[in-house]
């Protein structure tokens, strides 16, 4: 009998002599981890596993190392039965004003893989990897079930959710931290570093590291356009496809921005230097920083629906803003699925916002660098006798420019270098951010329910979820016997089409009827003021 381990902090193993005979092991060379069989469903699942070394001590703020050895004998087996400690969070004012200090752990560079119970390293299977959202600031790798497209699949896929340094851990930049010793966007280089673990091991789980797919939503599927941008655009990426789905692009801080966010952390610490902040305890460090969430919006350094902290352009992960890099060409050119819900900025809008004065000044928040000029084409472009309230107003711009507009730069970018494109506008269940993701997950796993949750609607969505993941074409397939719509490329017309949802149909329209309008024209020319 072996002995299976429960990993803590800094690789300290405590071991219990627990064993079955059906229970799944893998060997990854650097360490042997024992699953768990769900007979239920017939898979086998794997949680925790790390593929970074802790990023704590020396390696706060660095990009994250490879795993080595984590055997202390030939006879330990590390339990992966149970949902590994998530990364640090941290809550922007706005979501919660009295946070208090955050929870989560820095050593959290793990990730889980579940995937059908009779693999083999030969099964080749297809990989969805799946990128966690929460704002760059919140989120883990158990936010998000895959069992029900699993089960919707009949198991004809494997799935891993990894995680990624959030907040003022995964994000943090300036001049000063740089010259520090800090590396820039460690986050999406913890992601990257999932994605390469993938390419070296999946195999051993019965997964095809050539056939991986990318999904996330909001800063998930942010998170997807800015790893089809790393290092400008990578021919060879470690994935071939991507579905970015309502991407969060959140501004991109000016280097002055990120001066005075690291100058808040400094402050919050009592420290002067990283040197001393990499000293402090994980629990300092954790009030520190949420500390710097308040004290910033008070100061109005960020808004309502802003999360403060996230990626940003350093000039060699992230080269330039990605509306550029998209337009330029400067990303990697694998096919695509973007979607994004009808009110995309009802959540993060604040519902007491009533008049224009308190709009006004909300929007010089939201873009500091802008003009009365610019102001004013806003309220030009989204007139308020369009709209019944002012909240209404201040949504619709909002969710423009932070995420409706993005998939139409993507898109159109992506489709004028023949790569293959297809686009949803989702205006079912509740029509508000991530309305399309509850379609896909079992409806009873939802915490809130899921207003106008419909049973065929569901079945149609996973078949064309399913569908583009392991086929690349969302009309590749179907494992249900409701009929759907064919879905066209977004560019098979030179109007753009984009599948359209609601209560009642669907169907292909134009783009011209969502994203490629004057808003989002308007907002990619002032680029250098809306990425702040």
């Amino acid at each position: 009998m072996h002995a299976i381990c429960f990993i803590t902090a800094y690789l300290i193993a405590t071991c219990t002599a627990l064993s079955s005979a059906s229970d799944p092991i893998v060997d990854l060379g650097y360490a042997t981890y024992r699953g768990l069989l769900n007979e239920t469903l017939s898979t086998r699942e794997f949680y925790g596993i790390r593929f970074g070394q802790p990023p704590t001590g020396r390696l706060r703020w660095k990009a994250p190392q490879p795993m080595s050895s984590l055997r202390n004998s030939s006879s330990v087996i590390l339990n992966a039965t149970q949902p590994g400690p998530i990364c640090m969070q941290g809550y922007p004012y706005w979501t919660n004003p009295n946070a208090g200090t955050p929870q989560g752990s820095e050593d959290c560079l793990i990730l889980n893989v579940i995937g059908p119970a009779n693999t083999t390293n030969s099964s080749n299977l297809p990989v969805l990897v799946i990128v966690p959202g929460g704002g760059y600031t919140m989120g883990d790798a158990g936010s998000g079930d895959v069992h029900a497209l699993l089960n919707h699949t009949g198991n004809a896929f494997i799935a891993v959710a990894l995680q990624y340094r959030l907040g003022a851990y995964g994000f943090l930049g300036s001049d000063a931290f740089a010259n520090e010793g800090g590396d820039a966007n460690v986050g999406l280089l913890d992601q990257r570093l999932g994605l390469e673990w993938v390419q070296r091991y999946i195999s051993l789980f019965g997964g095809d590291p050539a056939k991986v797919t990318l999904t996330g939503g909001s800063a998930g599927g942010g998170s997807i356009t800015d790893q089809l941008i790393m290092y400008g655009g990578r021919a060879d990426p470690p994935f071939r496809a991507a579905m970015p789905e309502f991407p969060w692009w959140q501004q991109m801080l000016r280097k002055e921005q990120l001066n005075q966010q690291y100058q808040y952390l400094l402050e919050s610490t009592n420290c002067t230097s990283m040197a001393c902040m990499r000293g402090l305890s994980e629990g300092t460090l954790a009030a520190a920083t949420q500390a710097t969430y308040v004290q910033a919006y008070s100061e109005g350094a960020y808004g309502y629906g802003n999360f403060y902290y996230g990626p940003y352009v350093d000039g060699s992960v992230i080269r330039d803003l990605p509306s550029r890099e998209f337009r330029a060409g400067h990303f990697s050119k694998v096919p695509l699925w973007l979607d994004h819900a009808k009110y995309e900025g009802y959540t993060f809008s604040n519902q007491s916002l009533t008049n224009v004065e308190d709009e006004t000044q909300d929007l010089k928040i939201q873009f500091p660098s802008a003009d009365q000029q610019f102001i004013d084409k806003v309220y030009e472009l989204y007139p308020r006798e369009s709209f019944n309230a002012t909240f209404w107003q201040r949504q619709t711009w909002f969710g423009d420019f932070s995420i409706n507009c993005p998939t139409y730069y993507v898109a159109s970018s992506a489709s004028s270098y023949d790569v293959p494109v297809y686009k949803m506008l989702f205006a079912a269940g509740s029509q508000t951010h991530g309305a399309s993701g509850a379609f896909i997950a079992d409806p009873s796993t939802l915490p809130f329910g899921n207003p106008g949750y419909n049973e065929t609607l569901a079945s149609i969505m996973k078949d064309w979820w399913a569908s583009f993941a392991i086929y690349l074409d969302p009309n590749a397939r179907r494992w249900s016997t409701v009929e759907r719509p064919s879905w066209p490329l977004y560019n098979e017309s030179a109007e753009f089409q984009v599948m359209s949802i609601n209560y009642t149909q669907s169907g292909a329209v134009s783009d011209l009827y969502f994203d490629n309008s004057e808003q989002c024209k308007f907002f990619e020319e002032n680029g250098e003021v809306v990425q702040n």
